[in-house]
C-alpha cells in the first residue's frame, strides 16, 4: 500500500479539541445547555426539543477569541432548556437559586417539617450479588479485592484508592447488597456501615466523602435504598440517617454546580432532584435542580450523545444516574421531564456502537472492557430499544463491521479540560474482533486502578504504549499528567472513509491522520486500515509524513503495537516477518510485516471487574527517517 497526499483533498476537516461547551455556568443560550449538530445534516427528531432557526456562526477558541465559520463549519444549536414552569414555578426556582429555603417558599408561616422519605423507589438496575454477599461476610469486595471492614478507613483522612473512594464514599455498595438478599437479611449489615461512616464523618464538608459526585453518589444511594437504613426498629438512627439525608441535600444545593468535571456534576443535580422528589417541601429544589441538570447534560454530551470524557465507563454511570433519577420521579408519581427520556434516547446508541462481536464493550479512554451481561442489564434497565449508533464518529470513533469482523478506531484527540477524568493518549488505536473473539485490543483498565490493577501502572495504562497504535520515540502522542488529566498533543485528526474495489472483492477503507509527534519530531501519523467485505482479511499502513515543507535529517526510533485478545496464542515465524494466531475456537490467523523486526512481546488486558490478564503484543520496531516513512502490514485468516 502507497500513501497517496493527493487523497487527502476534500477529506472533512475535524478538530474536536476546542470545547464547544465551556466551563461557564451561565443560563445564556450561547454559554450553555447546548449541543452542536453540523448544518447540512438533518438533525434526528427523536433526540432534540428545538433546532432554532438560526445558528451560530462562531467559534470560540481556547483564549476566548471569536472567530468567523465558514458555512460548512458552521453550528446549529440543540439548546436542552429546563422544563417548562410556570410564572409561580419560575418564581420558586429563582427564589431558591437566591438562598431563600425551600421551605420558607413553600410555606412561609408554617414550622418546616420534620425529614422524612415520602415514597420508596423500586429501581430497575441490578447489582453485583457476590459482592453484596462478600459485604453480608464482613467485607468489601471491590474489582475482585476483599477488604474487611475494619480494615476501610472511611473517615476525611482516609487513603481510599478511587475504586473504592466511589463505593465506600459514594454508598454504591448498598445495590449490590440489595441484590444479596431480603432486606431483612441485608439490613444490619447496611446500619452497621451507616453507623460506621455517619462516626467517621461528622464535619460537613471535610474529606473525600464531599467530592460533589460521591455526595451525590450517596444521596441518591440512600433515597433509592432507603428500606435499607431505615425499617429497622431503631428510631435514634433512623432520625440520623433522615438528617444526613437532608444535610447532604443542602449541601448539594450548593456545591453540585463545583464538581471536578461533568459527570460528577450531572451526578450532584440528579440527588438534588431526587431530594427534592422524595424528601418534605422539595418543589422548589426539584425546579432549580432541573433546569441546572438540563444545563449540565448540554455541556457534557457531544451531538451524537456521547459524553465529552469519550469513556465508555462514564457513559454507563450516566445512564445509570438517569435510569435512578426516573424511578425517583415515579416513586414521587411525578411525570419526568422529557429531557430525561431524550438523554437516555440520546446515550444508548454512542454506548452499543462500541460493541464487539461478543456484545460487550472495548477498551477506551481508561474502561475496561465491560461484560456483555452487565452492559444488557444496564440498557434492559433504561427501556431503551435501540441499535449501534451507524456513526459514532461525532463521539470521536469509528466503526466498521463486515460479516462477523468488527474494527474500532479512536479517531479523534483525546478529551481535554473538565472532560478528561481518566483520559488517554490513544488517538489511531484500533480494536479487531472476529466473531465472539478480540484478536487486537488496548490495555485498559486506567480507571480502575486501585483494585486488582496496581496504582502504580495507572499512568503506563493511559500512555500511548498501552494502545494498538504507533509510537513515535517512546513519547505519548498527547502528554499524560499525574493528575488524570492531558497536557499539549494531538490538536487535530483528519478522517476519510470510503469503499474501495480490491482483485478478490471490496473492502471499507479508513485512513486518518493526527499532529501529535508534529512539534517534537516533525512528522505526521497517517494510519490506513482496509477491512475486506467478507471480514476475512484486514489490511494497514502506518505512514509518516514530513510536517514542514523540508524533512528533518536523522532517525527516530519508532514501535507499532498490536495488543492481542486474552487466549490468542501467537507464534513467531522463522523468518521474523510473520506471525499465527491461534483463536481459543481453533481458528488460524496470520499476521505478516514487511519489516524483519517484528516481535512478540508480553503485555495484559484488564476486563470490566478491573481483573488484568495476561496477553501477548505483537511489536514492529525499527528507526524512522525524519524525512518519514510507511510501514505496512496485514491480519488475514486462513482457510
Amino acid at each position: 500500500m502507497n500513501a497517496h497526499s493527493a487523497e487527502l483533498a476534500g477529506k472533512a476537516r475535524r478538530n474536536l479539541r476546542d470545547d464547544t461547551a465551556g466551563d461557564n455556568h451561565g443560563g445564556t443560550r450561547e454559554k450553555a445547555g447546548q449541543l452542536a449538530i453540523p448544518l447540512g445534516e438533518e438533525p434526528r427528531e427523536d433526540l432534540i426539543d428545538d433546532v432554532p432557526g438560526d445558528a451560530a456562526t462562531v467559534d470560540r477558541a481556547d483564549n476566548g477569541r471569536v472567530e468567523d465559520l465558514a458555512k460548512s463549519r458552521a453550528l446549529v444549536v440543540t439548546d436542552f432548556s429546563p422544563p417548562s414552569a410556570s410564572p409561580s414555578e419560575r418564581l420558586m426556582r429563582l427564589a431558591f437559586q437566591l438562598g431563600v429555603s425551600h421551605s420558607t417558599i413553600v410555606a412561609p408561616f408554617r414550622k418546616p417539617l420534620r425529614p422524612r422519605l415520602q415514597a420508596r423507589v423500586q429501581s430497575p438496575l441490578e447489582g453485583d450479588r457476590a459482592a453484596g454477599m462478600a459485604l453480608r461476610a464482613g467485607h468489601f469486595y471491590i474489582h475482585g479485592v476483599k477488604a474487611p471492614f475494619a480494615q476501610v478507613d472511611m473517615g476525611p483522612l482516609g487513603n481510599l484508592s478511587s475504586p473504592f473512594e466511589r463505593v465506600v464514599q459514594g454508598f454504591t455498595w448498598l445495590r449490590d447488597l440489595a441484590s444479596s438478599g431480603t432486606p431483612p437479611q441485608c439490613r444490619q449489615v447496611a446500619e452497621r456501615l451507616l453507623v460506621s461512616w455517619l462516626d467517621a464523618n461528622p464535619v460537613i464538608g471535610k474529606g473525600s466523602a464531599w467530592k460533589v459526585e460521591n455526595a451525590g453518589l450517596r444521596l441518591m444511594s440512600w433515597l433509592v435504598h432507603a428500606p435499607l437504613l431505615l425499617s429497622g426498629s431503631d428510631r435514634a438512627l433512623r432520625d440520623r440517617a433522615l438528617a444526613a439525608m437532608a444535610d447532604t441535600a443542602r449541601w448539594l444545593d450548593r456545591n453540585a454546580g463545583k464538581a471536578d468535571d461533568r459527570l460528577g456534576e450531572m451526578t450532584g443535580w440528579c440527588a438534588v432532584i431526587a431530594a427534592g422528589l422524595l424528601l418534605p417541601e422539595g418543589k422548589p429544589r426539584r425546579l432549580y435542580g432541573e433546569a441546572a441538570l438540563a444545563r449540565a447534560l448540554g455541556e457534557a454530551v457531544g451531538e451524537d450523545g456521547g459524553l465529552l470524557s469519550r469513556s465508555p465507563d462514564a457513559q454507563m454511570q450516566a445512564i445509570a444516574g438517569l435510569v435512578d433519577l426516573r424511578a425517583c420521579y415515579a416513586a414521587a408519581e411525578q411525570k419526568p421531564p422529557q429531557l430525561l427520556d431524550t438523554m437516555l434516547h440520546m446515550l444508548v446508541p454512542p454506548l452499543l456502537a462500541l460493541t464487539h462481536g461478543d456484545g460487550g464493550l472495548g477498551n477506551w479512554q481508561g474502561s475496561g472492557a465491560t461484560r456483555a451481561s452487565r452492559l444488557s442489564a444496564l440498557i434492559g434497565a433504561s427501556g431503551v430499544r435501540a441499535r449501534p449508533l451507524k456513526d459514532p464518529s461525532g463521539w470521536g470513533y469509528q466503526r466498521v463491521t463486515a460479516r462477523k469482523a468488527t474494527l474500532l478506531l479512536d479517531g479523534s484527540p483525546p478529551p481535554l479540560g473538565r472532560h478528561a477524568r481518566h483520559g488517554c493518549a490513544s488517538t489511531l488505536a484500533f480494536e479487531f474482533s472476529h466473531g465472539e473473539h478480540r484478536l487486537v485490543v488496548n490495555c485498559g483498565g486506567a480507571a480502575l486502578a486501585g483494585g486488582q490493577v496496581p496504582v502504580r501502572i495507572e499512568q503506563g495504562l493511559r500512555a500511548t504504549a498501552a494502545h494498538s497504535t504507533l509510537v513515535l520515540g517512546d513519547a505519548n502522542s498527547t502528554a499524560v499528567l499525574i493528575d488524570g488529566k492531558l497536557g499539549h498533543g494531538v490538536g487535530e485528526v483528519e478522517i476519510d472513509t470510503r469503499q474501495v474495489k480490491l482483485e478478490n472483492g471490496s473492502a471499507t477503507r479508513l485512513e486518518a491522520s493526527h499532529d501529535g509527534y508534529a512539534a517534537r519530531f516533525g512528522l505526521l501519523h497517517r494510519r490506513i486500515l482496509m477491512l475486506r467485505d467478507d471480514g476475512q482479511e484486514l489490511r494497514g499502513e502506518d505512514v509518516l509524513i514530513p510536517s514542514g515543507r523540508k524533512g528533518k535529517r536523522g532517525k527516530v526510533p519508532f514501535a507499532i503495537r498490536f495488543h492481542l485478545g486474552r487466549h490468542v496464542e501467537a507464534s513467531l515465524g522463522d523468518s521474523g516477518r510473520h506471525a499465527s494466531l491461534v483463536l481459543p475456537d481453533g481458528s488460524l490467523w496470520q499476521f505478516v510485516s514487511g519489516s524483519e523486526s517484528l516481535q512478540v512481546e508480553e503485555s495484559l488486558w484488564v476486563d470490566g471487574n478491573g481483573r488484568p490478564h495476561p496477553v501477548h503484543q505483537l511489536v514492529i520496531e525499527g528507526f524512522a527517517s525524519r524525512g518519514g516513512g510507511n510501514f505496512a502490514w496485514l491480519l488475514k485468516r486462513m482457510g
